[in-house]
């Protein structure tokens, strides 16, 4: 398997760093980026085309579904996958609307994240444990 890029997104530092060391672990992960709100991600995006986004859903200046939906525009080979706080279906429903593959609870992405991006990298949709 040749190597991922991914971008990581999210305004809060610590969970950035989280996220972006979970790849050390992976050697055909490589974060190339990070961005700590929405429409810096949509310009990396631009600038970089990476093969993954991980996106905080709740961001400054552009949230997550906003920027999802730029994305798209911008860079749409990137899969996306939106990590949030929130759990409920319209959350849920209106990431996937806007053009995320994936949708991880950020309670539970240790968990979650390294299968929802082997499913979303496979084409599939990953939602909260389940893949489709």
């Amino acid at each position: 398997m040749s190597v991922v890029r991914v971008l990581v997104v999210d305004d809060f530092a610590r969970f950035r760093d989280a996220i972006c060391s979970m790849p050390s672990k992976h050697p055909d992960l490589l974060v190339v980026a990070e961005a700590s709100d929405g429409l810096e991600a949509v310009h990396k995006a631009e600038e970089l085309q990476p093969d993954l986004i991980v996106l905080d859903l709740g961001m400054p200046n552009l949230n997550g579904l906003e920027a999802t939906r730029r994305i798209r525009t911008l860079s749409p080979k990137s899969k996306i996958i939106i990590a949030s706080l929130e759990s409920s279906a319209d959350f849920v429903q209106e990431a996937l609307r806007s053009g995320a593959a994936g949708y991880v609870i950020k309670a539970e992405i240790s968990n979650q994240l390294l299968p929802a991006i082997e499913a979303v990298l496979q084409g599939k949709h990953f939602v909260m444990g389940m893949n489709r």
